[in-house]
């Protein structure tokens, strides 16, 4: 197992589903944690159990730098970036569909994403104010990983009725490419995953029971089940640790099979 103790580690998304599994993954593992969400009742929840917990909208510029100077205050810099965040649109076909829902879901999901990576990005070494530096992480390389959430839908596979998800995921995982050969010289380390079907809500159907989605992955995965948390949380804590050094722009798709 590796140990990030006192690594500085932030997730977008945290409060819920896979973000919380990284979040309680990372903090058994010794990294200091901050988590940025929207979900208040959760954060103050993370905040009680010793963790930064701050609140941002994806979609206000103001509010992600806001919180990102809280963490640069805190952590005096960043070595861990898990981006979790995103949405999941109404579904309906490529005619149907209304252009206000793609553009909500490339909002959201990528440009989102985009701008929590600029902050990660200068918190990581570019950027930074030294003077607001503990002393001993001055002499710290610059540097650090950051993971991406993408989707096995999109750049992997399609989806009848799920075309503004697909492509607002293969964005997330072209923009990942795009970010890591930018900033790989700046010992930035930048990768993405693309999970199937995973044990989350997200994966529940409305008005569907758990047995009943697992009954449906049953049948359209060919691993007959949908993934577990810690079999995704392990995907990132291989990215995120030193032992992947060189890794650099993979998009990793953990979906039992259904896209190979």
């Amino acid at each position: 197992m590796t140990d990030f103790t006192d690594r500085r580690a932030v997730v977008v998304g945290g409060t819920k589903g896979i973000g919380r599994a990284v979040v309680d993954d990372l903090a058994s593992s010794g990294a200091r944690v901050a988590v940025v969400g929207r979900d208040r009742e959760v954060l103050k929840e993370l905040e009680t159990a010793g963790h930064l917990a701050l609140e941002a909208d994806l979609l206000d510029d103001a509010s992600v730098s806001a919180a990102f100077e809280e963490v640069a205050a805190s952590f005096g810099g960043l070595d861990i970036a898990v981006n979790t965040a995103g949405m999941f649109p109404k579904p309906g076909p490529v005619g149907d569909l209304d252009p206000q829902v793609l553009a909500d879901a490339l909002l959201t999901n990528v440009v989102g994403i985009q701008r929590v990576m600029r902050q990660e990005i200068a918190l990581m070494g570019r950027g930074l104010d030294t003077a607001r530096l503990p002393p001993r992480l001055l002499d710290q390389r610059p540097g650090g990983a950051i993971v991406n959430f993408s989707s096995n839908i999109g750049a992997h596979r399609t989806q009848p009725n799920l075309a503004a998800y697909g492509v607002s995921k293969a964005a997330v995982s072209a923009l990942t490419r795009a970010a890591a050969l930018d900033h790989v010289k700046d010992g930035i380390r930048i990768n993405a995953v693309s999970p199937g079907p995973s044990d989350t809500t997200m994966s529940i159907r409305p008005g569907e029971t758990v047995e009943e989605r697992d009954a449906r992955v049953a049948q359209q995965n060919p691993s007959g089940r949908v993934a577990r948390l810690p079999e995704i949380v392990a995907a990132v804590r291989y990215l995120i640790s030193d032992e992947a050094a060189y890794v650099v722009g993979t998009d990793l798709v953990i979906d039992g099979g259904i896209s190979a």
